[in-house]
């Protein structure tokens, strides 16, 4: 089988069929560099994936029920899966556990409140945080803040070191990897043909499309396609990360979330001094320069210490959006060919859900008639 795009969600697709016995080739031009144990997120320019923060937020989502909650919840189990499984064949994965969601207004204070009843009701582990509980912490949070709701299953994960490891780990299991451009998609004796940028083809029963808004040109070239069905949109995101004047301390509650802007310590660089901050969230491809000020005032909110702090990197990169529709596209637009793309800014997250969902289709073998 093929897989086309070595994302995060790419990635996790061909490791996962490989794991479970399937020969699998990961089509993607970037993979020239993929499997270097490489996390530094400098460089103006990335793919979605390598543009990511990797923040988990499951528990925390708005929702209890429906397929957007259940894929947030099979994928923080096998995540958590996943990450013992490739500590143990040697590719230990960054992560630190706890997102905490902070309150500026008494709108979403009553929101938080509401939300962590909910997710407590179920047995989850929602901690709301008062004031008490939160001036104390050292630096101090963007203010005003009212109340906070900490997610203690919630957490970050390196996508850098997570792309590496599925990508090396893969390579060692069988997984073939080519750095090369998928053109144009062709149905052929009861399965795909798939034209290559260099003039080649590879045949497969199945075609897995997690290439981002590529697969929906890709499904373009598929005659009988409802291609308006599959319509994916560019949506920019730039992120910034700073050098602190002082390390975070170890007790610094994990990911902090302030009005859908996260500040994510990296405690594995620099001595904890360093800190991810993003991501904007802008339509189209083109970076808007007032957005990156917002992004580095915190939108006014940004206490003294975060304003001190020297910018090392700003990148940026495209998440593909579904238009009309949910996120993630999860489909089957024709026999043997899936569809496993449009995750938002959620790819890093739902990879793992995206992957078994995959890996289910392909071994029920519906509809294969």
């Amino acid at each position: 089988m093929i897989v086309v795009g070595a994302g995060i969600v790419g990635l996790a697709c061909a490791w996962w069929l490989q794991c479970r016995g399937h020969q699998v080739l990961l089509l993607d031009p970037d993979l020239a560099g993929a499997g270097t144990e490489d996390h530094d997120p400098g460089g103006l320019e990335r793919s979605g994936s390598r543009a990511a923060l990797g923040v988990l937020m499951a528990d925390s989502f708005h929702r209890d029920r429906g397929r957007a909650w259940e894929l947030r919840q099979r994928s923080l189990e096998l995540w958590s899966q996943w990450r013992r499984e490739l500590a143990q064949r040697g590719h230990p994965l960054p992560y630190r556990a706890g997102v905490l969601l902070l309150a500026a207004a008494g709108a979403e204070e009553e929101r938080l409140t509401a939300l962590g009843a909910r997710k407590r009701a179920l047995g989850l582990p929602l901690e709301l945080w008062d004031r008490q509980r939160l001036e104390p912490l050292q630096p101090t949070l963007p203010q005003p803040t009212l109340v906070g709701l900490h997610c203690g299953r919630d957490g970050q994960l390196d996508p850098g070191a997570a792309l590496a490891a599925l990508a090396a780990d893969g390579r060692r299991r069988g997984l073939a990897l080519r750095a090369e451009a998928a053109v144009a998609l062709e149905p052929e004796r009861g399965g795909w043909r798939v034209a290559l940028a260099g003039g080649g083809a590879e045949q497969a029963a199945w075609v897995v499309l997690a290439a981002g808004t590529a697969a929906g040109v890709l499904l373009e070239s598929v005659p009988g396609i409802e291609r308006d069905r599959w319509a994916l949109e560019p949506v920019l995101g730039q992120a910034l990360e700073l050098e602190l004047e002082a390390p975070l301390p170890c007790n610094w509650p994990g990911t902090v979330v302030w009005r859908g802007l996260n500040l994510v310590p990296r405690p594995d660089l620099e001595g904890g001094r360093r800190l991810w901050l993003g991501a904007t969230l802008e339509p189209g491809s083109r970076a808007d320069p007032d957005e990156l000020v917002q992004l580095r005032q915190l939108g006014g909110a940004a206490p003294a210490w975060l304003q001190k702090a020297q910018v090392v990197h700003h990148w940026q990169g495209l998440r593909p959006r579904p238009v009309g529709q949910p996120a993630p596209l999860l489909e089957q637009p024709a026999p043997g060919l899936l569809l496993a793309a449009g995750h938002y800014r959620n790819g890093v997250l739902l990879a793992p859900a995206s992957a078994a969902w995959v890996a289910e289709r392909i071994e029920a073998g519906r509809p294969r008639a």
